[in-house]
């Protein structure tokens, strides 16, 4: 299967699609881009037309605002302006996870299934002053500047051990990325409180997360799957905040079932 590029009218907002069927929309990480999710891309699209949403700042989609409000509305201008049906499938990893969530307390009517891979819906103080050090350590010193600090994040130390390129993959992430709506992307995740929201979500909701997710300890992710309505929790064993990237055909495995594919 060929990918296609989608350009918005006014070219502020990217993505990329492949595969026919129902509607799948993937929101990748703040640390990652959607090439994270290439590992299971030809299984989902075997199935599903998937587009991959390039959020504010990646792959030439262009910045908004900080607030979480300002995010959800970009991916709202994605839905409308790239045709998708009002009965997807969205699913969100780390800072796309928790944009996923917004979205889908906003426009209930606009997500048929949510998976959440490895998402907070407010994070503790501990989280929030991570987000501050990695934005004024990239205002300070570039997105290069942290790249040992996102290969923590997504990965754990067993992983680095055994893939020592990672955090040069990383860095070189890093590098595309846009600094301002890196920075931007860090407040919207300080500020965020989605928590209160939660029993609000209307759409079937499957939590997926790893087991030694430093980013997004598994706690967050539980507390997800306790507050929305009907939700269901798998936990990845011996694996980090990035499944699909990390551990594929078991992550292909967790989703499979709820997602019909």
């Amino acid at each position: 299967m060929t990918i296609s590029n989608l350009h918005s009218v006014d070219g502020r907002i990217t993505a990329a699609r492949i595969g026919i069927g129902r509607d799948l929309v993937i929101l990748h990480s703040l640390l990652t881009d959607r090439h994270a999710f290439d590992p299971v891309l030809p299984h989902l699209a075997a199935k599903f037309r998937v587009t991959l949403v390039n959020l504010p700042g990646f792959h030439g989609s262009q910045p908004v605002d900080g607030t979480i409000a300002d995010v959800v509305a970009f991916v709202q201008r994605a839905f409308d302006e790239f045709g998708i049906a009002r009965d997807t499938i969205l699913m969100g990893n780390g800072y796309g996870g928790t944009v996923a969530l917004a979205f889908a307390i906003a426009h209930p009517d606009r997500v048929g299934k949510l998976v959440l891979v490895d998402v907070a819906a407010g994070f503790p103080d501990a989280g929030k002053q991570a987000f501050r050090v990695m934005s004024e350590k990239v205002a300070a010193a570039g997105l290069g500047a942290i790249a040992d600090i996102a290969s923590n994040r997504v990965f754990h130390q067993a992983y680095l051990a055994a893939h020592p390129q990672a955090i040069d993959e990383r860095r070189a992430v890093l590098l595309k990325i846009d600094p301002v709506a890196f920075r931007a992307a860090c407040q919207t995740l300080v500020d965020a409180d989605l928590v209160p929201d939660l029993p609000k979500v209307k759409a079937p909701t499957l939590v997926v997360y790893g087991e030694l997710d430093q980013a997004t300890p598994p706690a967050l992710n539980t507390l997800i799957a306790a507050k929305v309505p009907g939700a269901r929790a798998v936990e990845m064993k011996g694996c980090g905040h990035c499944p699909p990237l990390e551990q594929p055909r078991q992550f292909l495995a967790a989703i499979g079932d709820f997602i019909g594919q």
